[in-house]
């Protein structure tokens, strides 16, 4: 039972760790944050596109690139699969669109300045309507770097339970053989001496809490593998669930090993403490 308490524990926070791992693995177009798109109006001609076109490619704030009427339809056409629709139409009723990707120099802060380059792209003449493509992609950033003080949280708060269970655990072990104890004391035995088998239970009971945990995780991303992927292939992404590396199972289980070490240190050395102090067993 307390294995299955530890590892349940341990699982927590490394499947949080595992899917933050897995959605970074996610393609979110992060170089097309703060692009710009501008519609012109309708009507445009191509030449004062071209002159908005090197009014932008001329600051050294932005770059941008020009889709024409027709190269437009036919995104759409091949986009959307609805070509006999389209057909119908006698005239074309796309504008004239540019891309517009800010570079932002390092040091400054992206929403600001991209609001600076969209108002001044919106006074120049012929743009009808603009949209800013970052917000979104800004709230997601913000949400993973909350998934990162989650985790910090609770691994802390996780370990500290790892201990406490553990200490709880291997204190009752230590109050069930307190005779043994003492007359151990009595015949010599040293306080190093007496430690040393809780000690190795608490590590034991820490290594395999840590194994639970990665076997638990091992079963957790088998089965939402499929489900995932047809929730993934909705959206036009591929994602395959990737569990730790073997070196980070190496570590897993070191950490749980020394978890469960510095709870069974503690537990004995307060009960040494309490059965010392009664003068249960010498000092040594």
């Amino acid at each position: 039972m307390t294995v299955m308490v530890l590892g349940i524990a341990m699982a927590l926070p490394l499947g949080l760790f595992i899917t933050l791992e897995n959605l970074k693995g996610i393609d979110f177009h992060t170089e097309e944050w703060g692009s710009i798109t501008v519609f012109m109006q309708a009507g445009a001609e191509a030449g004062q596109v071209e002159e908005l076109l090197d009014a932008i490619n001329a600051r050294i704030d932005a770059s941008a690139t020009a889709i024409s009427p027709e190269k437009g339809m036919e995104e759409f056409r091949s986009s959307t699969g609805m070509g006999h629709v389209i057909d119908v139409l006698e005239t074309n009723p796309l504008p004239w669109v540019l891309m517009v990707r800010p570079e932002i120099p390092e040091g400054q802060e992206l929403a600001a300045e991209v609001q600076k380059l969209s108002e001044w792209i919106q006074a120049q003449a012929g743009v009808d309507a603009i949209q800013l493509d970052f917000k979104w992609l800004q709230r997601l950033a913000g949400l993973l770097q909350l998934g990162n003080a989650l985790l910090t949280i609770l691994t802390a708060l996780f370990s500290l339970a790892v201990v406490v269970v553990i200490a709880n655990t291997i204190r009752m072990d230590v109050a069930n053989r307190a005779e043994e104890i003492e007359v151990l004391s009595l015949v010599g035995a040293g306080d190093g001496f007496i430690r040393l088998p809780f000690l190795y239970s608490g590590f034991w009971y820490g290594l395999m809490g840590a194994f639970l945990a990665l076997v638990l995780l091992s079963l957790c991303l088998s089965y939402l593998q499929q489900p995932l992927q047809s929730l993934m292939d909705a959206y036009g992404n591929t994602l395959s669930l990737s569990g730790l590396s073997v070196s980070r199972a190496v570590i897993v289980l070191a950490i749980g090993g020394l978890l469960g070490f510095a709870g069974a240190g503690m537990a004995v050395e307060r009960y040494l403490w309490v059965l010392r102090r009664g003068g249960l067993i010498r000092n040594l």
